[in-house]
């Protein structure tokens, strides 16, 4: 009886932590929908949605807790497992660290996304080019040891938790969520890369990508579907080659038609 009451109590905790989150989620995607609604997912806004840094990584940070809380509940759920104990404030600990290092991406993410579109603005062949490199890069790291390794401790994430068993001291689950956000983020930088190209505030890529998340770490042929991603990405870059003016809407966030090689004269 005893055994039986605890794991109904775990039972409970754990489907209360991944509500708890999902609805978290929920509420991010629909603040985000808001926002893009308003104005931010427009045609023609840049890749950094005409933001200075800090403003950016307000609405950065609220876009990865719409696309990755979703996909780290499970995780969540089983860190309260190992803590063997109903203790949401030490969970909230873990989750802090996650976002922390999504937080952190969000610099290198505003400084890359900047520079994107000044380079692609009006440069329809450098537009083509980077839209290109970009696919091309997404395609290889998916593929890559680097991504595995990550991918194999964002889908079995245990093994991790159990190493920090025997830390202690205030900043032990910061520690442990920043641990596991490491991993994530060395899992799907490329994924955010490539959507950053579509335009961060597109909500169907955003969708897409944040399916793509979560089936890479929750499904049982999540390694086969970032092989398949792979060759998605091959796929839309060897498009972006052949079709300059679908090109030049990345980065940009405008399309322009190719200009006619032959000009009638007036």
């Amino acid at each position: 009886m005893g055994a039986a009451a605890a794991l109904a109590g775990w039972l409970g905790r754990r489907s209360t932590v991944i509500a708890v989150l999902l609805a978290a989620a929920a509420l991010a995607w629909a603040v985000t929908a808001a926002l893009a609604l308003g104005g931010m997912g427009a045609p023609g806004m840049p890749a950094t949605m005409g933001l200075s840094v800090v403003p950016f990584l307000g609405v950065w940070v609220l876009m990865m807790a719409a696309m990755m809380l979703p996909a780290v509940a499970p995780v969540a759920a089983l860190y309260l497992r190992s803590l063997g104990a109903s203790r949401p404030g030490r969970v909230a600990g873990f989750l802090g660290g996650y976002l922390l290092v999504w937080a952190a991406a969000g610099v290198p993410a505003y400084l890359l996304a900047g520079a994107a579109s000044q380079l692609a603005a009006g440069q329809p062949r450098t537009a083509q080019a980077l839209a290109v490199a970009t696919f091309v890069a997404v395609a290889v790291y998916q593929v890559s040891p680097l991504k595995r390794v990550c991918l194999r401790n964002c889908r079995s994430p245990l093994g991790q938790f159990l190493r920090y068993a025997q830390v202690t001291g205030p900043v032990r689950d910061l520690r442990v969520g920043v641990h596991h956000g490491l991993y994530c983020l060395g899992c799907c930088w490329a994924l955010f890369v490539a959507l950053m190209a579509v335009g961060l505030m597109n909500l169907v890529a955003m969708a897409a990508l944040s399916g793509l998340v979560a089936l890479e770490k929750l499904w049982s042929h999540g390694v086969a579907a970032s092989r398949l991603v792979a060759v998605g990405a091959l796929a839309v870059a060897v498009l972006l080659a052949v079709r300059p003016e679908l090109a030049q809407a990345l980065w940009t966030g405008s399309m322009t038609s190719p200009m006619p090689t032959d000009m009638p004269s007036m």
